[in-house]
């Protein structure tokens, strides 16, 4: 008996000392990773909510961005740092979702690895193509593709790329042959080269191309989103256009490394939902091609995690991608 009363008294110091802790933090600045370069989509995210989230904290948030080898660098680091609220990961679709059947042999799962805090946008992805291309609509796209079998050119950012993966599962609802050309750079490169007019057409996230759109550079034939979006409201999403299954956006989100006090956890979630209330950071992501999208729960968020984690890699063995 004497033995239970200890255990129970040191399990309780122990839960009224997080408690505390939780209370008390943050009382010092944070780090949020960005496992990738700036100048992307993850980094513009990161910068519009960092301030926001530093108000909501009261302590300063502070990009890290750490990119290299498909965003794997910056999860790795994210996953080895301590487990007390002062590492935050903002992961993607990519990262998060993609490589763990890409690089099956990553030693990182972000599904025992991470606690998901909440997603925080959700950036949708676009068929996009150069102005050289004699098309107005997916139909006429479609049509034209048909009748050049071969002939066509996509960019990405790599053969297990979102933009890869998404355009692949196109042609096939499609019945449309179009070859693939991946860029080395990364999905930067992969744009550039679609401006430029190396390649005919590409599946891209809208707020990479959404100022060359408005200025007549690049022409967006639909939207794999659930729903039009506020830049480009009269552009159809593909389920409009008959590709239901056509609605994976390169979300984002905030994780921490496993481990993390719950209350720490709880604290985090509500300070971004707070911020993704905000009427300026909504409008800043809005115009930039960027949708909010929160999550209902830290579980919500990964039960949604695992769901999609099954969903690509179902996907990537049906491509033939290979891992490494």
């Amino acid at each position: 008996m004497k033995t239970y009363k200890v255990v129970l008294l040191a399990a309780l110091s122990l839960l009224i000392a997080g408690s505390v802790f939780a209370q008390e933090y943050p009382t010092k600045s944070v780090r949020m990773i960005v496992p990738f370069a700036p100048g992307g989509a993850s980094d513009l995210v990161a910068r519009i909510i960092s301030p926001a989230l530093t108000r909501e904290l009261g302590q300063q948030i502070i990009v890290d961005n750490r990119g290299g080898a498909s965003g794997n660098l910056g999860v790795e680091a994210a996953a080895h740092a301590a487990a007390d609220g002062y590492t935050l990961l903002l992961g993607n679709i990519g990262a998060m979702a993609i490589n763990p059947s890409l690089f099956p042999k990553f030693k990182i799962s972000p599904v025992r690895d991470f606690i998901s805090i909440t997603q925080v946008v959700d950036v949708p992805t676009c068929l996009a193509v150069h102005p050289k291309v004699p098309v107005n609509s997916l139909k006429e796209f479609i049509d034209y593709a048909k009748a050049s079998p071969g002939k066509l050119n996509f960019g990405s950012a790599g053969p297990g790329s979102n933009g890869r993966l998404e355009m692949e599962f196109f042609k096939r609802m499609a019945g449309i042959d179009i070859v693939h050309v991946p860029y080395k750079g990364g999905a930067g490169a992969a744009t550039i080269g679609l401006l430029g007019g190396e390649v005919e057409c590409g599946f891209v996230t809208l707020s990479s191309v959404i100022s060359h759109v408005n200025a007549g550079k690049l022409k967006v034939l639909g939207i794999a989103a659930p729903k039009r979006v506020s830049a480009l409201p009269d552009v159809p999403v593909m389920s409009e256009l008959g590709f239901s299954g056509m609605t994976s956006g390169s979300w984002q989100g905030i994780y921490v490394p496993a481990g993390t006090p719950r209350p720490i956890i709880d604290k985090l979630f509500a300070a971004t939902t707070k911020v993704l209330a905000d009427p300026e950071v909504i409008n800043r992501l809005n115009t930039s091609g960027v949708e909010v999208v929160g999550s209902k729960s830290p579980e919500d968020f990964s039960d949604f995690m695992k769901a999609q984690n099954e969903k690509w890699a179902k996907l990537i063995k049906e491509v033939g991608v290979a891992g490494n």
